[in-house]
């Protein structure tokens, strides 16, 4: 890491006392707790670890020092499932990141949607002129599991991304969460949950590079790499 990018050294002392915060907010929160699965001892303890692994980054950065906590995985800090025992519905909550690396492969991506389908919404109206525009074009024209598997090509990089599949008791009835589809959902709810994220990778790393690709393919983590040549697009899509 460069001197520039390196955090200083009051950043650092920052973020060692947010630690300190975290950790007297979570012995309070335990002292007070109404239960073994406290939603309140819950949160704390997501605060603290989201604190300890700031303070953590932020030492490595600038002292290249690392402290003696390991902070648990996210599967290890979700509470006990507390859901219904035969789930009669479900919903499968996706969030994947993207960085825009590349905006003139984008716009040109959204410049052949445009040039391929004239009805779509923004098109002609100067959609793919844009980086927003062209992204209203883009997942507009593709399912987000296709942008995923191309990302590569429409000019963005993956960042993390995660699965949760929440169980219900019943279906929702229709239109009923469209105004509000991203709550919170119930931790407690959560039947399972699947990460893909860069640390896990430096978590893989090791002599054994042909060893660990296996792993990373039994884990999920295999990233997703299109073709790196703009494909022609099916004007009848």
């Amino acid at each position: 890491m460069s001197d520039a990018a390196q955090p200083t050294a009051a950043e650092v002392r920052a973020a060692a006392e947010a630690v300190k915060t975290a950790l007297d907010r979570h012995l309070a929160a335990v002292e007070r707790r109404s239960g073994e699965d406290d939603p309140a001892v819950y949160e704390a303890f997501n605060q603290l670890a989201a604190a300890a692994e700031t303070y953590d980054e932020l030492l490595y950065d600038r002292y290249d020092e690392v402290t003696p906590f390991e902070i648990p995985g996210a599967e290890d800090s979700l509470p006990p499932y507390a859901g219904p025992e035969e789930p009669s519905a479900l919903s499968v909550l996706i969030r994947r990141d993207y960085s825009v690396a590349e905006p003139q492969r984008l716009l040109a991506q959204a410049q052949r949607i445009e040039a391929a389908d004239e009805e779509l919404p923004g098109s002609g109206a100067g959609g793919s002129r844009t980086v927003h525009g062209a992204l209203g074009l883009l997942f507009g024209e593709f399912e987000p599991d296709e942008i995923a598997s191309r990302h590569k090509e429409f000019g963005l990089e993956e960042g993390d991304s995660t699965l949760w599949v929440v169980a219900a008791d019943e279906p929702a009835e229709p239109g009923e969460w469209l105004e509000s589809p991203f709550e919170e959902p119930d931790p407690q709810q959560v039947v399972c949950r699947f990460d893909v994220s860069a640390v896990f990778d430096d978590e893989l790393d090791g002599p054994d590079d042909e060893e660990d690709d296996d792993i990373e393919g039994e884990l999920g983590l295999d990233e997703l790499e299109g073709d790196e040549d703009l494909e022609p697009l099916d004007a009848d899509r």
